[in-house]
């Protein structure tokens, strides 16, 4: 394998690796801010888009 070939796979490889981690920490993230809301919304706090809606009717 030639140098440069391996620069190549080095670089895809190293972006592999931080997309992956990219998009878990997204996916952990948004379990993270769904189990807020739900504990915001169990709590009896409601979004301010709610109001704006029942306004609207």
């Amino acid at each position: 394998m030639s140098v440069h070939a391996l620069y190549v796979t080095a670089a895809y490889g190293i972006t592999a690796v931080v997309l992956a981690g990219l998009i878990g920490w997204i996916l952990l993230d948004q379990k993270g801010r769904k189990r807020d809301l739900a504990e915001l919304e169990a709590a009896g706090v409601r979004r301010r888009s709610d109001k704006a809606e029942v306004e609207k009717s």
